[in-house]
């Protein structure tokens, strides 16, 4: 009897130490921050994903996940109940995505949000607000693998058909075409350094020389052309006061009107010396000419008679066929 009583206080010691263990272990690992729960809902597979996985705020840990169960609103999807802690910034743009921890495998859920300015994100009713669920890296892998694999395959005939013999014979061909023009290329360069090489080469130019003689060259074509520049502001200069003089003298009141004008006095004034002083010029001339004759006679009588300065004009004696005419008395014999 007392045996069995040793080993039923034993018993109970154990006992009661593995609830205080137990207790002291869940008071330990207690959290008393306050969560709040979300809901995902994933069209794709979260394989590698468990209960009380780690929720990552841009790589944070932010919360766990509670639940994983089939969408009884969305046919097909996976409904993922997350707790995540108040201080995390969950807005209307935040979203979901998987990923994964190195080589094990094991996934958790990765939030992100690219437009921190949007509000809050909260619950609409009795139900958890949700958040979308993006296509993580290795499922955009795995979705385009397919087509990618495809492209290694065509790729890889087409660089087959690119190593043909026919292509590789050509191939060569090129090759040593290439090392011809690379030759060529060698001796070119050498041609050049012997006619640019140094002055004692008997081919070599006097680049010195030369560039001395080209920049006097420019400093010339300079200097013309600041002449010419300056030539072209006179001749400028000279249009411009050419035009200036031709509307001086084409506007109203200006040279050529003036010389219109005394044009037309000088028309005017020409028709009336020929209306008016040219009749009268005519007539004093004819009047001249008849006072000249007059005095014509006048000394040719002066000259012929000029005791009639004294004594009057005579009678001359009458001539023959004349009345009164007598004829003279004959000369007689000595």
């Amino acid at each position: 009897m007392e045996n069995k009583s040793h080993a039923l206080a034993a018993g109970a010691f154990v006992v009661a130490l593995l609830a205080l263990l137990t207790a002291l272990a869940v008071w330990l690992t207690r959290d008393t921050t306050e969560q709040r729960m979300f809901e995902i809902s994933s069209a794709e597979g979260v394989t590698g994903l468990q209960p009380q996985a780690a929720v990552r705020y841009k790589g944070v840990l932010v919360g766990r996940v509670t639940d994983i169960a089939l969408d009884p609103l969305q046919r097909g999807n996976v409904l993922l109940r997350i707790a995540v802690n108040e201080a995390a910034p969950i807005t209307r743009t935040t979203y979901a995505s998987l990923g994964f921890q190195g080589v094990t495998g094991l996934a958790f859920v990765q939030l992100d949000d690219k437009d921190e300015g949007s509000p809050a994100l909260v619950a609409e009713g009795d139900a958890a607000p949700r958040i979308p669920m993006r296509a993580s890296m290795v499922s955009r892998l795995s979705e385009q693998g397919g087509n990618l694999l495809t492209q290694l395959e065509q790729a890889s005939i087409r660089m087959n058909g690119l190593l043909a013999n026919d292509n590789q014979k050509q191939l060569m061909g090129a090759i040593s075409n290439l090392s011809d023009a690379a030759a060529n290329i060698s001796a070119l360069t050498k041609r050049a350094d012997q006619v640019l090489g140094a002055d004692g080469n008997p081919v070599a130019m006097n680049l010195p020389h030369m560039v001395a003689q080209a920049d006097a060259t420019l400093k010339s074509i300079q200097i013309t052309t600041e002449r010419l520049g300056a030539s072209a502001d006179a001749v400028r200069n000279s249009a411009t006061e050419f035009q200036r003089t031709s509307k001086r003298m084409s506007d109203p009141g200006g040279t050529l009107d003036k010389i219109g004008q005394s044009t037309d006095a000088l028309a005017t004034t020409s028709r009336q010396i020929q209306i008016q002083l040219l009749p009268r010029l005519q007539r004093t001339v004819e009047d001249t000419g008849r006072t000249a004759r007059q005095v014509g006679r006048a000394v040719e009588s002066l000259n012929d008679n000029p005791q009639s300065v004294l004594f009057g004009r005579t009678t001359g004696l009458p001539g023959p066929g004349e009345s009164g005419f007598v004829a003279p008395a004959p000369a007689t014999a000595p």
